[in-house]
């Protein structure tokens, strides 16, 4: 599986998880299917960050292009 990782980190897991609740709620406002998977995780520094992955079967990769 291949993560697509968010750019920022935050200070707090409530930040983090806002966003991934963001991630998971908004995209068919943007006419994209939802990520299959979002994750929280925490980095050695003790910030938290999102990461996300589309499964995406070869079948369907001529509908995105």
């Amino acid at each position: 599986m291949n993560w697509i990782y968010w750019a920022k980190l935050y200070d707090s897991k409530f930040q983090a998880n806002c966003l991934r609740v963001r991630i998971e709620q908004d995209w068919w406002i943007r006419d994209h299917d939802a990520p299959t998977d979002v994750e929280v995780f925490q980095v050695k520094s003790g910030k938290y960050g999102v990461r996300f992955s589309w499964n995406v079967l070869f079948n369907d990769l001529d509908r995105i292009q």
